[in-house]
């Protein structure tokens, strides 16, 4: 029983990574935080103020409810295109069969882990990706525990709670693995079983002939949006507490 537990464990961790790297290799996936926010910032702020934001972090220069339009452009934008790429894949003609579960799978990650790029950049994160635009161990682990934060998992949210402290205390500074490798694995397991329920899902809409595509989109309507927001709401937790001088 022990073994067989060890092994969902693994298949389960293996199912998340696999994921993870499959999303990290589509071309709108990695966010360059410059880039990103010279962009987006020019929508408010001056040429100076773009560059403070960018030495330091946009707090410093937006309000809060600016940050809150430019994030509600950015989940809409994203809910968009996953909804109508899912609806896509999900109509008849030998798609499901070709393997378009994890194919879809894929492509909805692949906009999950976007949007919360572009997000916690906008609430004042450090870059995740290195100057050559590479990601890291440490940035895998963070994306790991923002997923499983948008899903829902608590112990994610404990995690991240502690990971903005040390960002806090360290000025911006890239933090040390430590508190991310603690939680990573767990958070992966539960979020490789999250998926394989969720790829069943879209699945099953997907072989109903007619019906499949506006079956997959509203299924991924559904789990798209609150994701969405459930990482607005806890980042918006977290700027409160960084404000209070957590």
């Amino acid at each position: 029983m022990e073994e067989q537990n060890k092994d969902k464990t693994t298949q389960s961790v293996t199912l998340w990574n696999k994921v993870l790297a499959g999303s990290l290799k589509l071309p709108f996936v990695k966010v360059d935080r410059q880039e990103f926010l010279t962009k987006e910032l020019t929508k408010f702020c001056t040429p100076m103020e773009v560059m403070t934001a960018l030495d330091d972090t946009p707090i410093k220069v937006l309000s809060k409810k600016e940050i809150d339009k430019l994030a509600n452009q950015c989940i809409s934008y994203h809910l968009t295109m996953v909804c109508g790429t899912s609806a896509l894949m999900g109509l008849p003609g030998g798609w499901w069969m070709a393997g378009t579960i994890p194919t879809d799978l894929t492509q909805f990650y692949g906009h999950i882990l976007a949007l919360m790029q572009k997000l916690i950049y906008l609430y004042g994160w450090p870059s995740l990706t290195d100057v050559n635009n590479q990601l890291d161990d440490e940035s895998l682990n963070i994306m790991t525990l923002f997923v499983g934060a948008m899903m829902g998992n608590k112990l994610a949210v404990e995690a991240l709670t502690k990971v903005v402290g040390q960002i806090s205390k360290n000025a911006g500074v890239r933090i040390s693995e430590g508190v991310m490798a603690h939680y990573a694995i767990k958070i992966a397991q539960w979020i490789g079983i999250n998926m394989t329920k969720e790829g069943f899902a879209k699945g099953v809409g997907k072989v109903l002939p007619l019906v499949g595509a506006p079956i997959s989109a509203t299924i991924t309507y559904y789990t798209f949006s609150p994701m969405a927001r459930r990482l607005k709401k806890h980042l918006d937790e977290l700027y409160d507490m960084r404000h209070d001088g957590y």
